[in-house]
């Protein structure tokens, strides 16, 4: 129980969730939300007011939590938001914030995050996407694009610090009773083109959903604590039987989609050796 956390959006939902049973479980914690009064307050707990727009805001913060704890061993990029609609509908300025959000601002708490555990040898990097990110649905083309650069940013990256003893870890939850389909945490748009007939569709049924989502944010947060301590954690947990269940689809349907269209694929490649064209120079 001596490891440090660092978690980002830790006011509501899931990353409350987590830190108050990292708390209770005697954990430090360093949580960040845009209001620090918005925060717990426990012994164990450093409530950083923190603007994830601002990498000068995000780089303090990662400054106070090794200068009060002394160290940092697990960092959770929790924070972010849903956008629903059409993309047709939504306005430029509404599109890069949540790329800012949910993209940047986890690109950025890494950076700043890096050098101590590089350092050090050692670390956790805990990203949240969502099976979004992988298998979307009608209506959140612009949400899903940000959970999908999470996951290949966290693809990379555990690439990137594997010979550095640093692991990785990019989870993928489909639906919890954390308050995300609320007013705060869920940018949407009533589609007014009536075309767009199966998104109307998916947005009734997301409306009808909240609150009955299957997962269980208590249930989440115990399983984000022990990968915090597994010696080799996994890097894609797909989190509920949801997103297990769209993200095997997925990849089912992409084998299919691979094998069918193979002969198509490799046509683009040169010729082989012994009828390949003369490259530039020969």
């Amino acid at each position: 129980m001596n490891k440090i956390w660092y978690v980002t959006g830790a006011s509501q939902g899931f990353g409350l969730a987590l830190v108050q049973q990292l708390l209770a479980k005697g954990y430090r914690v360093a949580a960040t939300s845009r209001s620090a009064a918005s925060l717990p307050k426990a012994d164990g707990l450093l409530a950083l007011e923190v603007d994830l727009t601002k990498p000068a805001s995000i780089r303090k913060s990662i400054e106070q939590t090794v200068a009060t704890f002394g160290g940092l061993d697990v960092v959770v990029n929790n924070a972010g938001y849903g956008m629903e609609g059409t993309v047709e509908e939504l306005e430029e300025e509404k599109l890069r914030a949540i790329f800012e959000i949910n993209v940047f601002a986890t690109i950025h708490v890494t950076q700043f995050a890096l050098p101590y555990l590089r350092a050090q040898r050692s670390g956790h990097i805990i990203n949240m996407a969502s099976v979004a990110g992988f298998a979307g649905a009608p209506g959140w083309s612009v949400y899903s694009a940000t959970k999908s650069a999470v996951i290949a940013f966290s693809e990379v990256l555990a690439l990137d610090v594997r010979e550095l003893g640093i692991k990785v870890t990019v989870v993928g939850p489909s639906g919890f009773r954390t308050g995300f389909l609320t007013k705060g945490s869920l940018v949407t748009t009533e589609s007014k083109i009536a075309d767009y007939q199966a998104v109307k569709k998916t947005q009734s049924q997301y409306a009808a959903m909240d609150g009955q989502q299957e997962g269980d944010p208590e249930k989440a947060a115990d399983l984000f604590i022990e990968l915090g301590e597994m010696p080799e954690p996994p890097l894609h947990l797909w989190l509920g039987a949801n997103a297990v269940d769209r993200a095997g689809a997925k990849i089912d349907a992409l084998a299919r989609e691979l094998t069918t269209w193979k002969t198509l694929s490799v046509a683009a490649d040169y010729a082989s050796a012994e009828g390949a064209m003369p490259t530039a120079g020969k």
